[in-house]
């Protein structure tokens, strides 16, 4: 399980001591402390990995700032030492500092309220928002774009599925940008966007906006809104499907072309139309999979399409259920 900002923040104090977390106290502002308080409450445990990864998280941000009079790369070794031992500590932080990027200035408004980074980011040109965008977390992605019109949210996501990574004057243009919004912490360089990302910002959309940005893609390009429609419901999202759905999708596909699909499944998405079966076809199909040989990838991928084909015609007729975002699609 990923930690979100304030838990890694909370990790971070208590590795700090009582006293020097008191003095971190000092320089926060009410609500900061509330809410670092009531996180640090509830927190029970963490893994060793997840430790690892907040203090690795705090020796890049630390190493931005002179002002800490630290040596960040001293302190995390220490401090790893401490809690996992010289040996295993030397080897992960050894890995650690080989293979640390630089910070990127964009993830901080993942931790911002939607509605802050929203406004910071409002007034710039589309592509710049949407570049942006493509390097948050999906949810925050989509989160903030919920706070546009319709008109700008359209037009971002048009940008985000045509996204083909930051050219070199675009990417001039946003550093600086992020120097004036973000206190001039560094980019990182990363090819993102495309329609993999607007599929899965767009499916955590609100029904009515998802509908809207639909609709705006398929005025601007039919073909590349399909392809997004495609990439938004694949085979292994059926595990978000209710039973009673399931059991509709069971009564339009064949035995056949149900073991080919299933057989390049994980083991959870088969047991979710087994239990949907009867006991009697439960069995049979079982023992089709264990026994039945290998099977071609293209033909397993032939016999999913057709099946999310029943799916989509099924969900447009309003008679299964197609779980997305916060809200229903139907």
């Amino acid at each position: 399980m990923s930690l979100n900002g304030t838990e890694k923040s909370a990790v971070m104090l208590m590795t700090l001591g009582e006293d020097q977390a008191a003095e971190v106290f000092k320089h926060l502002n009410s609500r900061e402390v509330q809410q670092l308080s009531i996180t640090m409450a509830g927190m029970r445990q963490i893994s060793n990995q997840q430790l690892v990864d907040v203090l690795a998280e705090f020796e890049e941000d630390a190493g931005q700032y002179a002002a800490l009079s630290i040596n960040a790369s001293d302190y995390l070794r220490s401090v790893l030492i401490k809690a996992l031992g010289e040996e295993r500590a030397s080897s992960l932080l050894e890995d650690i500092l080989e293979s640390r990027e630089t910070t990127t200035g964009i993830e901080t408004l993942n931790f911002m309220e939607p509605q802050m980074a929203a406004d910071m980011i409002r007034e710039e040109h589309p592509q710049i928002i949407a570049t942006i965008l493509v390097h948050l977390n999906r949810g925050q992605a989509a989160d903030i774009l919920a706070l546009f019109d319709d008109k700008l949210r359209n037009d971002i996501m048009l940008r985000i599925a045509t996204f083909g990574g930051v050219q070199p004057a675009a990417l001039a243009e946003l550093t600086e940008v992020l120097n004036n919004l973000l206190d001039g912490q560094n980019l990182k360089r990363s090819k993102m966007g495309g329609i993999r990302t607007a599929a899965e910002i767009i499916n955590l959309m609100k029904s009515q906006q998802e509908e809207n940005v639909i609709e705006a893609m398929r005025a601007y390009d039919n073909e590349l809104a399909q392809k997004i429609i495609d990439e938004m419901f694949l085979f292994e999202n059926l595990i978000d499907v209710d039973d009673r759905s399931i059991q509709r999708l069971l009564q339009e596909i064949t035995t056949d072309s149900l073991l080919i699909a299933l057989k390049g499944c994980n083991q959870q998405l088969r047991d979710h139309f087994l239990n949907n079966m009867s006991q009697r076809a439960a069995e049979i199909m079982r023992d089709d999979l264990a026994n039945r040989g290998p099977v071609r990838m293209s033909q397993v991928e032939s016999e999913q399409k057709a099946i999310l084909l029943i799916v989509r015609r099924l969900a447009e007729s309003g008679e299964i259920i197609l779980n997305g975002g916060d809200d229903s699609y139907v």
